[in-house]
Parts: C-alpha cells; sequence; structure tokens
C-alpha cells in the first residue's frame, strides 16, 4: 500500500486524542511512526527511529513506539527498557495479534487507536502517572 493512502485513511485527531487519554493514566509515552521508506526489517527500523525520536530519553526508560512500513504492509512495536523489563513479550504479541487483524480488514486508524489503548493500559500498570509527570514526547503522529 501506498504510505499516502495509509495516511489518508488515518484519521489523526482520533489518534492524538487516544494517545493523550493513555497518557493521562501513565507516566509513559507513546508514539506513532509511519515511515515512507520501503522497509523489510521493521523491527530494525522501529528500532532506530525509536532513538532518532530521543525515545531512549524519558526519565523512566518507559516509551512504546508503534511503527508503520506501508509500502511492505508490516509494522512493529519497540517498547524501551522498561517497559519490556515490566510487560515481557506477551503484550507485544497481544498487540500485534490485534494490529494485524484490524489491518487485515482495512480499519486502519482502529487498529493504531486499539494498539495506542492496549499499550496505554499496559503501561498505566506498571509505570502509574507521577506527581512531577509531564509529557515528554509529542503526541503527532511521525513521519518521513
Amino acid at each position: 500500500m501506498q504510505p499516502e493512502k495509509f495516511n489518508e485513511q488515518l484519521d489523526e485527531a482520533q489518534i492524538v486524542a487516544a494517545i493523550a487519554k493513555a497518557e493521562r493514566k501513565t507516566s509513559g509515552e507513546i508514539r506513532v511512526y509511519v515511515s515512507h521508506r520501503k522497509r523489510e526489517d521493521v523491527l530494525a527500523a522501529a528500532q532506530r527511529r525509536f532513538r532518532k525520536l530521543g525515545m531512549t530519553k524519558t526519565r523512566r526508560r518507559n516509551a512504546v513506539l508503534i511503527y508503520f512500513a506501508p509500502l511492505t504492509r508490516k509494522f512493529a512495536i519497540w517498547g524501551d527498557l522498561g517497559v519490556h523489563e515490566k510487560c515481557g513479550q506477551d503484550l507485544w504479541n497481544n498487540v500485534a495479534g490485534e494490529i494485524g487483524r484490524l489491518l487485515k480488514q482495512g480499519h486502519f486508524t482502529d487498529a493504531v487507536v486499539t494498539a495506542v489503548k492496549q499499550v496505554g493500559e499496559a503501561l498505566a500498570k506498571h509505570f502509574p502517572p507521577a506527581a512531577d509527570d509531564r509529557n515528554e514526547l509529542s503526541n503527532e503522529i511521525a513521519k518521513d
């Protein structure tokens, strides 16, 4: 799928609102990224983009990137050290299964929003909001 077509079908306002809502319940950070490049190894690409977006610099190392590469019809979820330690592989497997199911049905916004909600719930469980909490990363969808 062409990235432009994927982007056209995303309701960015709904996704940004879902990120903001999820982040109100946690000290964690969630970002969504859409690549316009052909990415075969999306997990490696997500890991690189995670670093480039400064997501390793959150105070509690509790950021998660949900990465989409429409040209190859692939996606990845990358969590920082703190998230992976607390949530483990099961979180990624469950979220990935739901994203894949919704994408196959053509429900692109629902796939992203559902992933944000599921990640947000896991972050809230393990990383509750702190008194000095602040939004460390933009909630806007990042693109290349």
